[in-house]
């Protein structure tokens, strides 16, 4: 039983020594330094410091009919931080429309009935990174349904005029 234990933890240690860069079981500086981890033996790394939100996005919007709206917006959720004016509504809409795992950045289908109705020039883009997954979306208001996704993004997008 002590000869499993020792073997165990002998073993437990050569591990460690490979995963951490430059460890060395012995004090001998001449040792040669330990093989660097296989893909099994690697420990994931926080991509994020403590603190530092997953949520980063860049929100660009222009002809919404509102000058003053029109331009490019940074937006970090948790904490909430960046030059969008309305930084925390915009996190807690998106907090909300995630619920469920829900993609609030998702598309529209292809195959949808979309009533013919024109809701103005205005166009938005989206990028970043929301829930530690990448973010690429545009936003039209073209038809009945980018006017309702659109309307379902505010505050993350502004109000826009017709």
């Amino acid at each position: 039983m002590l000869r499993r234990l020792a073997l165990t933890a002998t073993a437990s240690v050569a591990t460690l020594l490979a995963v951490v860069p430059g460890a060395s079981a012995s004090a001998d500086p001449s040792a040669p330094a330990p093989a660097p981890p296989s893909s099994e033996q690697a420990l994931p790394l926080p991509l994020l410091e403590p603190g530092e939100s997953s949520d980063r996005l860049t929100v660009i919007t222009s002809r919404t009919g509102n000058p003053r709206a029109d331009g490019t917006y940074e937006l970090t959720c948790g904490p909430v931080g960046g030059s969008h004016p309305a930084a925390e509504a915009a996190c807690d809409r998106l907090e909300r429309l995630g619920e469920g795992g829900k993609d609030p950045f998702a598309p529209m289908g292809e195959d949808r009935m979309c009533p013919q109705q024109y809701g103005g020039p205005a166009t938005a883009h989206i990028k970043g990174t929301w829930r530690g997954k990448p973010v690429d979306t545009t936003f039209t208001r073209r038809n009945g349904c980018e006017i309702g996704r659109w309307r379902t993004m505010e505050p993350v997008l502004p109000t826009a005029r017709s």
